[in-house]
């Protein structure tokens, strides 16, 4: 049996008609940049997250490139984040001319190593940008003290975590700000690109406000120079259908993962997601095994047509272009342990319990 990683073929013909009838309200009212539809998801978000302002713009990508240019960052300034992420966030921080500082991870949520920043910290440093990898938030109390005590910035980089929760607050709302990908491979994902910030800060958002649409307040009068970035009407459109559904789908993400998680419990060569104590609603938008016979389970996947992916083969640090920072390919072992050993496993909330049973059944065959 076939087993896709995703299948957004399944989501969108359960939501068919109303995701056609969302999209033709917006071709007919013809207010493709920043129409109502933007307003209202922006309105929703923000309640969703326990906030009081949300903007949207055209990518995740962009939700943190605005978000890290709002807070000052720019040229000779450090940030420091985690060494093992989607690519975005650390360059991010190099295209606004600033230096990326790159933190191990902890080895039982992959997210960074909230005992590891402090040393980083020098008086280049701007801001901390933590990511909630695989839809877990990382550990932010302690992130939240040491950047009070160092006056930093902190830049959630939440792409992959809307709607969890840490000790029982929101991903996103933690921080100086938050910021979110619509990917359509998200949890809440769009039908292209498109992301969010999020913020308490009332200047912050105003700034925010005015970056994304060229710096310009009122229209044609520049303060500064901004960006070219808004979320694009229809895929707020869209969104807004598939937003009420967020809490249902991410539930049945949990539901998958446990059914994993028994599976797996007893398998020695395995090691299964860790939900961390601080960690109160884990939306699993991955679920990420770690096995060291790693390229024997992806022949057999490839055998059966059974789809994975590896979040991320390469560390930040490793990367050809991050060469320039001088870092030893040895550094940061976790995190090297981690992309060398990690594959993430069908879970999509449209998987059958037949399709879930022919994953784990090839797991356990090659483990075995």
């Amino acid at each position: 049996m076939a087993v896709p990683l995703l299948d957004l073929s399944r989501q969108f013909a359960n939501l068919k008609n109303e995701l056609n009838d969302a999209v033709l309200r917006v071709v007919e009212h013809g207010k493709f940049i920043l129409g109502p539809e933007v307003l209202e998801f922006e309105e929703k978000i923000a309640s969703l997250c326990g906030v009081k302002h949300a903007r949207g713009v055209a990518s995740g990508t962009d939700a943190l490139l605005l978000a890290l240019f709002a807070c000052g960052v720019g040229q000779g300034d450090e940030v420091i984040t985690t060494d093992f992420s989607f690519f975005a966030t650390a360059g991010v921080v190099s295209r606004l001319g600033a230096k990326p500082v790159f933190v191990d991870i902890e080895p039982d949520s992959y997210n960074i190593d909230p005992n590891l920043i402090e040393a980083a910290i020098t008086e280049k440093t701007k801001a901390i940008v933590p990511v909630h990898l695989y839809g877990q938030v990382a550990d932010m109390d302690p992130i939240v003290e040491i950047a009070k005590k160092h006056n930093l910035k902190i830049v959630e980089d939440a792409a992959q975590a809307i709607g969890a929760d840490y000790k029982n607050r929101k991903a996103g709302s933690i921080g100086d700000i938050g910021c979110f990908s619509f990917y359509p491979s998200k949890n809440l994902g769009a039908g292209g690109d498109g992301g969010i910030i999020v913020t308490d800060d009332d200047e912050m958002a105003h700034l925010l406000t005015i970056l994304r649409n060229h710096g310009a307040e009122p229209k044609y009068y520049h303060k500064l120079v901004g960006f070219n970035s808004r979320l694009a009407t229809i895929q707020a459109a869209m969104l807004l259908v598939k937003l009420p559904h967020l809490q249902n789908w991410s539930e049945k993400r949990i539901a998958h993962a446990k059914i994993y998680d028994e599976a797996f419990s007893s398998v020695k060569n395995i090691v299964t997601p860790k939900v961390m104590d601080y960690s109160t609603f884990h939306i699993y938008n991955q679920y990420t095994i770690s096995i060291k016979d790693r390229d024997s389970l992806i022949d057999e996947f490839k055998k059966a047509s059974i789809g994975y992916d590896i979040y991320y083969p390469v560390p930040f640090h490793k990367q050809e272009c991050f060469r320039f920072l001088g870092y030893d390919p040895n550094e940061l072992p976790v995190t090297n342990n981690a992309a060398n050993t990690v594959i993430s496993l069908p879970i999509y909330p449209e998987m059958t319990a037949d399709e879930q049973k022919e994953v784990i059944d090839t797991v356990l065959k090659v483990v075995s």
